[in-house]
């Protein structure tokens, strides 16, 4: 199935989904809502424009653009994800790719310091270093760019200039801008977010809080102060946060009123079928069913041993199946689902796709400008029963 992976919020959070099966959103916060519940979220304002005319035929409706929270920022309904650039796809492939999604209407890209993944210090910056040669040929004007840096973490302290760890501090922000900037070939930065927060939270799989590794933390207030002054500089225009939880969101709100500071316009989770209530690809799509190993031995689950694990466990295959099982009995693929069920929430400001091949990318565009929406009722329902037996099963 097609992968939402991350969504886009605005301070009333909204979110953005992307990847190719189960992703990431973006959703938007506005200021007539301070608790950022994902169901507080609402949609933003829309505004429908036509996308560059294409030779395909197929495309039926045109890209929607929304306002991203109360940023003066609008933004595609789709979001291309570029974290595959620079590990799984060459720079010509990601160069064609970046062009065949303008060119169908999507007009904002996804990135971070630390891609591609898997990260390491062999390959990270690549990912930028491919957006920033195809930019060379666009008008950057033209594009909401957003990138995020890297929150607390022992790993990726390769990042930085002498450190033993990457921080969400004032030294830490002030450093993953200036070399973001550099790498991407451009003078400001649109959306900067938090890749993960800079205190302990479990993340990436983890199924409860561990209290044993609590540590102390930036202040939130220190970070905002940080981000007010490369906001000042002109060289970030607004900021929003990834991977965070509510109580996260409602600090940053909180912060940013008392002490008059820039507020998040966005939250980037992980949204899909396999993925509704814990925050947090690709699994949807059903390629990890099959059993010719060959056809798959390029997929990231595959390609690389242990990554995103949860997407393989038993519970999240059985899940994968029963989703499959519904988009056949309605007539739709998987991917068409996936990406269906993700679009027509209310809440997702536009849905982060990621694919590593133009076919690929090309299907995920079509799930939203050619397949007609939204689900039908009996498609939800069938959804609903679904997800009463495997509620995001990805993380048992």
């Amino acid at each position: 199935m097609a992968s939402s992976y991350v969504t886009f919020s605005t301070v009333t959070p909204v979110a953005i989904t992307g990847n190719n099966s189960g992703g990431y959103a973006l959703s938007a916060f506005t200021r007539r809502c301070i608790a950022p519940s994902p169901n507080a979220g609402r949609r933003m304002f829309r505004t429908s424009v036509m996308a560059k005319a294409s030779t395909e035929k197929a495309a039926k409706k045109a890209m929607e653009y929304r306002k991203l929270g109360d940023s003066e920022l609008n933004i595609s309904e789709i979001t291309m994800g570029t974290m595959t650039f620079g590990e799984q796809n060459t720079e010509k492939e990601s160069h064609e790719m970046l062009s065949y999604a303008v060119e169908h209407g999507i007009n904002c890209i996804d990135t971070a310091e630390a891609y591609p993944v898997p990260m390491k210090k062999e390959t990270q910056g690549k990912t930028d270093l491919y957006i920033s040669s195809w930019l060379k040929s666009q008008s950057r004007d033209k594009f909401v760019l957003a990138t995020k840096l890297c929150g607390y973490s022992e790993r990726t302290a390769y990042l930085r200039e002498n450190a033993e760890v990457t921080r969400v501090d004032a030294a830490n922000i002030k450093e993953s801008v200036e070399k973001s900037l550099k790498r991407l070939g451009t003078d400001y930065i649109d959306l900067l977010q938090i890749h993960w927060p800079d205190r302990y939270v479990p993340l990436f799989g983890d199924n409860y809080y561990d209290t044993s590794k609590w540590r102390a933390s930036v202040p939130f207030v220190e970070q905002l102060r940080a981000f007010q002054d490369l906001i000042n500089e002109g060289k970030v225009r607004y900021i929003g946060v990834s991977n965070e939880t509510s109580y996260g969101v409602m600090e940053f709100v909180h912060t940013a009123k008392l002490e008059g500071l820039p507020k998040i316009v966005s939250i980037q989770n992980g949204y899909s079928l396999l993925a509704r209530i814990r925050f947090e690809g690709g699994s949807l799509s059903g390629k990890y069913l099959v059993t010719d190993l060959e056809a798959t031995k390029n997929a990231r689950l595959n390609l690389f041993p242990g990554f995103m694990e949860r997407y393989k466990g038993s519970l999240a295959k059985e899940a994968t199946i029963q989703y499959i099982e519904v988009a056949k009995k309605h007539g739709l693929t998987p991917v068409e689902l996936a990406l269906g069920f993700v679009r027509d929430r209310p809440f997702v400001t536009s849905t982060i796709i990621g694919a590593t091949s133009l076919e690929q990318l090309k299907e995920d565009i079509d799930a939203y400008l050619v397949t007609e929406g939204p689900l039908s009722p009996e498609v939800i329902a069938d959804i609903e029963a679904v997800f009463r037996r495997y509620k995001d099963p990805s993380f048992f």
